[in-house]
């Protein structure tokens, strides 16, 4: 059995000479799953000691964080939900002191720093700002890993340049790190590091003796002894045990229940009667089926894993995602998972049954469709997108095929089997996709290079798609996944939509070639910007498409000219 993320935790804090502690800190380890898919909060923060109502913002930044962390999304990547959070602790903060009396003076408003550290898998997350710090300790050696935001004046007199609270908008370092086993990570405020050497926090915190607690307020009571005069904070977190498994153990977990056989029509299946066969490949089988317990439900579809791949991690890991990630999407427009509250005793994924068409035999149905209804598919299937984008998931295989439109005309994005989800990447338990898991004509350029997706390349594959509809064609052939170096890429050359039997505006064409762009930066970089220049010109089209003034306007025009030639001669007499 592989190790879990395990850390041990001492932790003191003491208000020192002064009259209150404005100082705040706290851990917060959850249970797993959540261990796993958000990992471990950690954060310390020290108030000014020039304000009366510091205490609060120190206190509010450290409990915001352990508290709302938790609750963002578990497909955010470390770094969206701890922005996310802090964001809004800074804002909440910072409208705090502006409506309080002492809003033009920064110093006695609600500011306090702030240094946290998110533990996930193997990596250690750092947010910071401010004067706090954090060290490591490894094989003997300390490393001071963050820099203090304090700007110097005289020797006496400093300020801090950066701070929760202080600005309206939020500025913090930001970094990533490998832990590995025994590392110990020392927080502290600046009323403990002004008077412990590095050699004392050395031995305070590697002395096997003492334990880890104690080692926390060894460390405050020698700064105390020492003549600090201020609030005194110290976390020490050792780390004990980090994930690891490997390829074996995963496929062991991945294949806990056994695969299905082939299923037969009229087949009873784990509660379920097989009414027909939808669609089968060598990596999966689709049937369409019944719930023996409620009749009268709706039909659903159910897919099962080909026994020929179970040996593969990669390939089981994406089939189980699948319904993992629809059950997290809220969308009219992707494929819904099915409750299913019986317990399984096979390996398959619920979904609901959509009938329809997928559209590649819409387009099969419709070889000139009106722009109107292009528009109209285009728009649904990106509202779908963006709801994986709004949780850091990248699609990745959008394509005719995994397009449904059902008999009432709504349209669904289907097959999640190449979807990214930022979050799980940062797993090491996670098997690591292929950058290129998507259909390669609607793959977009820079995966051909080894880079990694955005959302502008599930963009690329959309724009494909509506050029496929509008033409009946791709718009760069077979040649983008060919081109694998960017001399090659940047000799793309988009073939227009433009055709003498279909009625396709210039300004259409002009925003499908802005939207195919092969450099992904030259793309428009938002869904909703590519959708909203197919229903109108964009001013940039406008303005390129402009006929000059001498053709528009010759009076004025040449009016211009003689305004210009008498301001030269006068000039050219006045020398």
């Amino acid at each position: 059995m592989s190790d879990a993320l395990a850390i041990s935790v001492g932790q003191y804090s003491d208000k020192g000479r002064k009259d209150i502690n404005q100082d705040f800190h706290g851990v917060l380890v959850p249970k797993e799953p959540v261990l796993s898919t958000k990992g471990i909060a950690i954060a310390i923060a020290d108030g000014i000691s020039s304000s009366e109502v510091s205490h609060i913002a120190s206190e509010a930044s450290v409990r915001g964080l352990l508290d709302d962390y938790f609750c963002t999304s578990e497909t955010w990547s470390v770094k969206k939900s701890a922005d996310q959070v802090l964001t809004a602790s800074n804002s909440w903060l910072h409208s705090q002191s502006q409506k309080c009396e002492h809003r033009f003076d920064k110093n006695k408003g609600y500011v306090c720093t702030l240094s946290a550290m998110i533990i996930k898998s193997t990596t250690a997350y750092i947010f910071h700002l401010g004067d706090s710090r954090i060290y490591r300790l490894r094989k003997g050696e300390l490393t001071q890993l963050t820099e203090d935001h304090r700007t110097w004046v005289s020797s006496e007199k400093s300020y801090l340049s950066r701070a929760m609270g202080i600005y309206p908008h939020l500025d913090y370092d930001y970094q990533s790190l490998v832990i590995e086993q025994g590392d110990i990570f020392i927080f502290v405020t600046d009323g403990v590091y002004e008077h412990v050497s590095s050699d004392f926090m050395i031995a305070a915190v590697s002395d096997e003796l003492i334990d880890i607690n104690d080692a926390a307020k060894i460390l405050v009571d020698t700064a105390y002894k020492l003549g600090s005069t201020d609030n005194l904070t110290a976390q020490v977190v050792r780390i004990d045990s980090v994930p690891s498994q490997d390829i074996n153990e995963r496929v062991q977990q991945l294949t806990a229940l056994p695969f299905p056989p082939i299923l037969d029509v009229r087949a009873n299946f784990d509660g379920f009667k097989i009414v027909r066969n939808l669609h089968a490949t060598s990596r999966s089988h689709v049937y369409l089926a019944e719930d023996n317990e409620t009749p009268s439900s709706s039909p659903i579809v159910i897919k099962t894993p080909s026994v020929d791949l179970q040996e593969e991690p990669a390939y089981l890991e994406r089939f189980l995602m699948e319904e993992w990630i629809a059950k997290r999407i809220s969308s009219a427009h992707v494929l819904k998972p099915c409750e299913l509250k019986r317990k399984r005793h096979y390996l398959y994924t619920a979904f609901e049954f959509i009938d329809g068409q997928t559209l590649t035999q819409w387009m099969i149905d419709n070889p000139k469709p009106s722009l109107q209804s292009v528009r109209e598919i285009v728009g649904q299937i990106a509202k779908g997108l963006q709801a994986f984008h709004r949780l850091e998931m990248l699609h990745q295989d959008i394509r005719p095929e995994n397009i449904m439109i059902d008999t009432s005309g709504v349209v669904k994005i289907i097959d999640f089997g190449s979807t990214k989800v930022a979050g799980l990447m940062e797993m090491t338990q996670s098997i690591e996709h292929q950058n290129i898991l998507g259909t390669a004509q609607y793959t977009a350029p820079e995966y051909f290079l080894g880079e990694v997706g955005a959302p502008r390349s599930d963009l690329f594959s959309l724009a494909v798609i509506t050029y496929q509809m509008l033409t009946g064609k791709l718009p760069y052939g077979a040649e983008v996944s060919r081109s694998r170096t960017k001399s090659a890429q940047n000799k793309l050359r988009y073939h227009t939509a433009l055709h003498d039997d279909r009625e396709i505006p210039a300004w259409v064409d002009d925003t499908l070639k802005h939207a195919l762009h092969p450099n992904p930066y030259k793309r428009y970089q938002e869904l909703s910007e590519f959708i909203y220049d197919l229903s109108q010109p964009s001013k940039t089209f406008l303005s390129k498409t402009k006929a000059p003034l001498l053709e528009r306007d010759p009076v004025v025009f040449w009016q211009s000219v003689s305004v210009i030639l008498v301001l030269v001669i006068v000039y050219l007499l006045s020398k």
